[in-house]
């Protein structure tokens, strides 16, 4: 099919997608509504009238565990209503099963035809819907889960009746002195779960009371854990990508690739996702309910659509928001266009190497750091790859001593870590002393059917001299417009420029919020105002994704990504998440 084709198609495919979230909101709106109508009539007595007619069918025991079914199906359904709108199959499942109970359990317990007619509209709409709900769980955990419950109920089961046997003669049942043997204790611990009234039991001491109120707590923390784990989104564990997909993705980027990310794109920590024809490649990172992809799809242009479509279909089985990270201004006509939204999150700064000077008076502060390098007797190199493992031996003192004094530690996704076997394909530059001891550094990434270099790490000794990053970048500006090349790319200024028009969005002056006040844990401006004095020019860059709602998860999971999941990071950026969601509620 032509990208014409697909374009035409596409207000069709909306149309649909808008009635099936309708219909989705309607049927777990519904199912909420069941739970909680089930919830107030396991309490409420029922009808006298109506329970003489089935106290011949069935006894008061039967009917009791009415209620407590009422009871369970009304709290699981209400867990499940949410879970619903995330069109996940296991939850279809589970409340397909939960509203046939609870139409059972109403006209058990009572004879409550209304309650059971309720049940039955969204259980029949659900049958019609059943095709939507194919958002996969987590494999291994879905397993996880069922081990986890079963061996808790029989866990549950063991530890009433040892307690019961133990605890023998500090109960009454029906008012008279309970002795529980072996089997009585089995009798008595399903008693808690499946009547109403405990059959009959009643506490005489407060640690039996206690040991009661111990086995629903049990029970209870049980199932949500079990449910917790049966409706995770898929997880990717291990290597996130084989050899085979690293090297069909390198072929598709060496072929396709425009930009650095393309580098960046073949990092370990990326999976890849192919688009139906083959010839398009994103890579993209899942952490919680995103799968944030780096940059824009790498593939022939007439594929594109293609593959955004298909990587957001993929997304929806494994129960995750698309977003694309760092997109560029020309791809935001075809994100619109297939129902996407975008913010800016920063400007890229390129430097052009045709115009670059240092004549003038605002070249004069790079002019004295030049000159202030050469009395220290400071020199630049480059090293081209394959780096040699020497030079390995000299930066890495260098990088560590950086990130101890940010008090940091590597960053991840759109940026390079300090890894040889990464490192050893990039050319290097560096700042020898007069000593020829390495005292600043920066890795390049080049290619990629463009003249244009990349700027990735960036690290110096503490006691450098002042200016000595100056001195580098000049340098290898002034290397790479002899070698003709057409720019040299200062890579993403986070934040910068976001929010700060008239006409900006609300939740891009939220994110300009955190440019001014999140400054002094990441220092926003201080890498701002270091690439600014070098006259480039600011290029935005967006973030792209499906609807605000699904931002705060889309942001967590970006920053989880870039963190490289470390658990300090995450719980500092869950309180920006929750800041940010508030933000957007006003």
């Amino acid at each position: 099919m032509s990208a014409q084709g697909r374009h035409k198609m596409q207000p069709l495919s909306i149309g649909l997608k808008y009635r099936t979230r309708i219909g989705l909101w309607t049927v777990s709106i519904w199912t909420g509504l069941v739970g909680l109508v089930n919830l107030l009539s396991a309490v409420s007595p029922s009808l006298p009238e109506r329970v003489r007619w089935l106290m011949p069918v069935f006894p008061f025991p039967i009917r009791a565990g009415g209620h407590v079914f009422a009871a369970l199906t009304g709290f699981l359904l209400l867990t499940l209503a949410a879970n619903l709108l995330r069109r996940k199959h296991i939850a279809w499942l589970l409340t397909v099963t939960l509203l046939g109970i609870s139409i059972a359990s109403h006209l058990v317990k009572g004879l409550d035809y209304e309650e059971s007619l309720l049940a039955i509209v969204p259980l029949i709409q659900l049958i019609v819907m059943r095709k939507t709900f194919t958002a996969r769980s987590d494999r291994p955990s879905i397993y996880q889960g069922v081990r986890v419950l079963i061996g808790a109920l029989l866990f549950t089961l063991a530890y009433g009746t040892a307690g019961f046997y133990v605890l023998d003669g500090r109960f009454t049942v029906n008012g008279e002195p309970a002795n529980f043997g072996l089997f009585a204790s089995i009798e008595q611990t399903l008693a808690i779960f499946f009547t109403e009234d405990n059959a009959g039991l009643e506490p005489t001491t407060r640690y039996s009371a206690f040991f009661i109120n111990s086995i629903y707590m049990v029970g209870a923390a049980t199932l949500v854990y079990a449910l917790f784990m049966l409706l995770r989104p898929v997880l990717l564990r291990g290597d996130p990508a084989t050899v085979g997909d690293r090297r069909r993705a390198r072929d598709i980027i060496d072929q396709h690739g425009q930009t650095s990310l393309a580098r960046l794109s073949l990092l370990k920590d990326k999976s890849y996702y192919f688009s139906p024809s083959g010839q398009s490649v994103i890579a993209y990172v899942a952490k919680g309910r995103a799968a944030i992809a780096l940059g824009d799809p790498i593939g022939p242009p007439q594929d594109r659509v293609e593959a955004i479509l298909t990587f957001s279909q993929f997304c929806d089985r494994n129960d995750w928001f698309p977003a694309f990270y760092e997109t560029s201004t020309e791809q935001l006509d075809r994100y619109s266009k297939l129902g996407f939204q975008q913010i800016q999150i920063g400007e890229e700064a390129i430097v052009d190497l045709t115009t670059f000077t240092l004549k003038g008076k605002a070249a004069q502060n790079l002019r004295t750091a030049l000159n202030r390098s050469a009395k220290a007797g400071y020199q630049f190199k480059l090293y081209e790859s394959p780096i040699q493992p020497e030079l390995f031996q000299q930066l890495k003192p260098v990088s560590d001593e950086w990130l101890k004094d940010k008090q940091g530690s590597e960053k991840q996704f759109s940026i390079g870590w300090f890894d040889e076997d990464y490192l050893q394909d990039c050319s290097i530059a560096v700042v020898c002393d007069a000593n020829n001891q390495v005292v600043a550094f920066a890795n390049l990434l080049s290619g990629y059917n463009r003249r244009e270099v990349t700027i990735d790490l960036m690290r110096h000794r503490l006691d450098a001299e002042k200016g000595t990053m100056d001195f580098l970048f000049v340098s290898m500006f002034q290397h790479f417009k002899e070698a003709e090349y057409d720019s040299f790319n200062l890579s993403l200024s986070p934040l910068a420029g976001v929010g700060a028009k008239p006409g900006a969005r609300r939740v891009e002056k939220a994110l300009n919020y955190l440019f001014n006040h999140l400054n002094q844990f990441y220092n926003f401006k201080g890498l701002h105002q270091f690439k600014e004095k070098f006259q480039p020019r600011w290029e935005p860059r967006y973030l792209v994704f499906p609807s605000l709602t699904v931002l705060p998860d889309v942001i967590l999971g970006l920053v989880r990504a870039d963190s490289g999941d470390r658990l300090f990071e995450y719980l500092q950026l869950e309180y920006v998440k929750q800041a940010l969601a508030a933000f957007l509620d006003r």
